[in-house]
């Protein structure tokens, strides 16, 4: 098969890419910045939000499936939805199990969607991501065509990603190993979720791939083992401890510094899923266990640790709560260090200047 995968370089996409290689099929990956061809992987430098650049290459042949890991608004989307739907066999849509409403039942692909239910007339006009997705859902469900097929993961992990609540590695592993404190709330440690290895995400939708059955459906693609977060958290101390020699320092606050949609409509939520529908297509009982997986990804990502850039607002926050300095060598350039101190000695200051700054530009 000749698959096309749009922003197939994250912890999901480089397992798909990987998986689809091995099997035989010829795979084509679009990239920002180039990267070496390899086998039966050919990676296609250039900006696929960019309409010319996507038409040069949706028209270039025909696509067996389209896997697009893209992230859209929903205006974009809608423009090129008739391209992608008009260019392959099979349509693969990565939407996200955020668009769940809250359930005290295991939730299913039929579970009620929070773009359906939530009564926050504020949140329904917003566009937050949760949001955003079930509204392309509904474009592709109400397009008339029906050789698309919508993917709900949920919180996925790799060898280059570990989440801890809301917190990417740059804001909670980058502190423990550089000796500071990792700040984290019981509000969330205190809840259910699943979180799914970024290759048995893959394959599964490798399974779907290629499947009549799949087409006009939506799968989500979940690990069977929810885990609390508080275990997550112990898990991560206990191979830093193991690796380092020392066991990190944690401030486990009441509640969340952070009180974005993404906590209040998501990571507040205890996420258990019924995964009765994918397992038509493989047998999720294969994927791998929590507990196993998040321990091997950390000691693998300690072999060769690279991290992406700290965030400098949330990192002063963090500092101010744990009484802490990150070192101005951690951040790039004098605007960068400058925003820091501020932000970390005068909050209010630096939240002025920066709706200034906006503004300006």
């Amino acid at each position: 098969m000749n698959i096309l995968v749009l922003g197939g370089t994250g912890a999901m996409g480089v397992h798909l890419v990987e998986f689809l290689s091995q099997r035989g099929d010829a795979v084509f990956v679009t990239s920002r910045r180039e990267r070496p061809s390899r086998k039966n992987v050919t990676y296609i430098r250039g900006d696929a939000h960019d309409n010319v650049f996507l038409q040069t290459l949706l028209d270039s042949r025909r696509w067996d499936a389209i896997v697009d890991f893209m992230v859209y608004r929903t205006g974009e989307f809608r423009h090129r939805m008739p391209q992608l739907l008009a260019a392959t066999a099979q349509y693969v849509f990565l939407s996200s199990s955020r668009v769940y409403a809250d359930s005290a039942e295991p939730i299913t692909e039929d579970s009620p969607r929070l773009l359906d239910v939530s009564a926050d007339a504020a949140y329904l006009k917003t566009d937050e991501y949760a949001l955003t997705k079930a509204r392309q859902e509904n474009e592709l469900a109400d397009c008339g065509a029906g050789n698309w097929t919508i993917v709900r993961p949920y919180i996925t992990y790799s060898e280059i990603r570990l989440q801890l609540g809301v917190l990417e590695k740059e804001n909670w592993l980058y502190r423990a190993l550089h000796g500071q404190t990792i700040v984290f709330s019981k509000d969330i440690a205190d809840r259910m979720t699943t979180l799914t290895y970024g290759y048995d995400v893959a394959r599964g939708i490798a399974a779907l791939i290629g499947n009549d059955k799949a087409l006009g459906e939506a799968f989500h693609i979940t690990c069977n083992y929810p885990i609390r977060w508080s275990e997550v958290l112990d898990i991560y101390l206990d191979v830093l401890e193991s690796k380092t020699g020392q066991r990190p320092k944690v401030k486990m606050l009441n509640k969340s510094p952070f009180i974005s949609p993404q906590v209040v409509y998501d990571r507040y939520y205890n996420r258990v899923f019924d995964n009765t529908k994918i397992n038509g297509f493989i047998d999720t009982a294969t994927f791998t266990e929590p507990h196993t997986g998040l321990r091997q990804c950390l000691e693998a990502f300690l072999e060769k640790p690279q991290f992406g850039e700290i965030g400098i607002e949330r990192t002063a926050l963090f500092d101010r709560i744990a009484g802490e300095r990150t070192p101005l060598s951690a951040f790039s350039g004098i605007k960068h260090k400058t925003a820091y101190l501020l932000y970390r000695n005068c909050p209010s200051a630096a939240r002025i200047m920066a709706g200034i700054y906006h503004r300006i530009k």
